[in-house]
């Protein structure tokens, strides 16, 4: 589980509470079902409206990426790249073929068994970066999802403040009501942008940036494979696919004195 997400989330949530609570007001009077009704409802047809139900059953299996993905360690791929290029300098790359039953990733699975099958390096590397142009559709289209509803909730939320609005104007004749049926107009505007800012726009923003890691691993899948087709030397690979990765290692301290 990413703690950090988990930490986020909550948060955003109680230091919005408690700042409510610091004012003076109580959680009673923002639970209004109507206006979660209005917001989240609406919100939710737009966005059936919006994306067909491939794309909607995507994103919402995307959120696992939010709250449980993990991003890629570097470093383990990296070695498992040069022990592959190392085994095939010593037996060949035709012994890639029952190697790549045990690669960690399955790009790298099909990278080597093309190497293995002396495919064209040109066919190996479009293959490759077919299937990750496929996973990048993918992971664009479902956070487009949750991006999209971020900027819908808003608008409802001013759809529900209006509709609480002419409900109290229908009421002048009453002014001890209308204080009361003011505040509750509003509480609509409030899970609008609530809706929006601490889910569903965080959530298009977290999907992306874990996938970014995940896109940079397979960047170096596809440079490790095409570096094993090209018989080029392990370390000469490590020292390459390192390249990637430079600035997230520790730098070295200056010697002292």
């Amino acid at each position: 589980m990413d703690i950090f997400a988990v930490i986020g989330t909550i948060l955003g949530i109680s230091m919005i509470l408690i700042g409510m609570i610091m004012e003076g007001g109580n959680v009673a009077q923002i639970m209004q079902i109507t206006a979660a009704f209005i917001v989240v409802g609406g919100t939710f047809g737009a966005v059936v409206l919006s994306f067909p139900i491939g794309t909607l059953v995507n994103a919402i299996k995307l959120l696992n990426a939010v709250y449980f993905m993990m991003p890629p360690k570097f470093e383990p791929l990296i070695a498992e790249i040069v022990d592959f290029s190392q085994k095939a300098r010593k037996e060949g790359v035709v012994a890639l073929e029952k190697l790549a039953k045990s690669a960690s990733d399955p790009l790298l699975a099909t990278g080597l068994e093309a190497v293995a099958d002396g495919a064209d390096p040109a066919l190996v590397k479009s293959i490759l970066e077919a299937q990750v142009n496929e996973l990048e559709k993918h992971v664009a289209s479902g956070a487009k999802v949750w991006e999209s509803a971020g900027g819908y909730a808003p608008t409802l939320g001013i759809i529900g403040a209006v509709m609480g609005l002419i409900q109290v104007m229908q009421n002048l004749t009453d002014p001890s009501k209308l204080g009361a049926g003011i505040a509750v107009a509003f509480v609509a505007t409030i899970y609008g942008l609530f809706v929006a800012n601490l889910w569903t726009i965080p959530f298009s923003t977290r999907i992306k940036v874990k996938y970014a890691e995940i896109f940079k691993a397979k960047e170096i899948i596809i440079e490790g494979v095409m570096a094993i087709q090209a018989g080029e030397s392990p370390a000469f690979i490590e020292r390459k696919l390192s390249a990637y990765i430079i600035d997230e290692k520790p730098k070295a301290k200056g010697k002292e004195g």
